[in-house]
């Protein structure tokens, strides 16, 4: 499990969410809308999709 990898698109903005989830999105790469970026399915980054996943498009390589 944890050597797959996620597909992980920002698809809404970060602006007046919560320093948290803000915090998140930088943990995980993410910049600007429509931003895709490539993560190791760990734990950690899980965590951080799951709290955040209203704003994200999240597909299995």
């Amino acid at each position: 499990m944890s050597g797959t990898k996620l597909s992980v698109t920002m698809t809404k903005s970060k602006f007046g969410r919560l320093p948290r989830h803000q915090a998140c999105l930088t943990g995980l790469g993410l910049r600007k809308i429509n931003q895709t970026v490539e993560v190791l399915n760990t734990p950690e980054n899980r965590g951080m999709i799951n709290k955040i996943s209203y704003m994200l498009k999240v597909e299995e390589l």
